[in-house]
């Protein structure tokens, strides 16, 4: 029988926050940091099939409801990913890395990730919202 690793394994911000900007509509980031039994990882991986029944029920619509479940859920993973990335490393550590025996210590990688997250996820928005303001007032005329 093996026994347990002395201590538990250690979080790495930039990883978590670099899945939570690029897999974020599908909840890796809060597996990675958590595990299988978070619940909103798991409300996370639901938009996939989301998707799905939504074109299986309104067939006729537009595009962009069908993928609305998902567009929701990559915002909410870079609103996350922002969070993440901007976590002090004390408080971090405090909080995922308890009795792992390392401090992080967050280099320009980070950074990288958080200015791409806000350039991705600051211009997904507003797409999303002027499409969604174009089939509300318009009934899609300008696209």
């Amino acid at each position: 029988m093996r026994s347990p690793p002395p201590f538990p394994p250690h979080k790495y911000r930039t990883l978590a926050t670099l899945l939570a900007f690029v897999f974020g509509g599908l909840g890796l980031h809060r597996f990675y940091l958590k595990g299988f039994h978070d619940r909103w990882g798991w409300l996370h991986a639901a938009a996939l099939p989301a998707c799905g029944i939504v074109m299986s029920l309104a067939p006729r619509a537009d595009w962009f409801y069908w993928y609305l479940p998902l567009t929701l859920s990559v915002l909410a993973g870079c609103l996350e990913a922002l969070v993440l990335g901007l976590t002090p490393d004390d408080r971090w550590d405090a909080r995922y890395n308890q009795g792992s025996g390392r401090q992080s210590a967050s280099r320009w990688p980070l950074a990288v990730v958080i200015v791409a997250t806000m350039m991705v996820g600051a211009g997904l928005l507003i797409a999303t919202m002027a499409r969604l303001f174009d089939l509300l007032y318009t009934g899609g005329a300008y696209g």
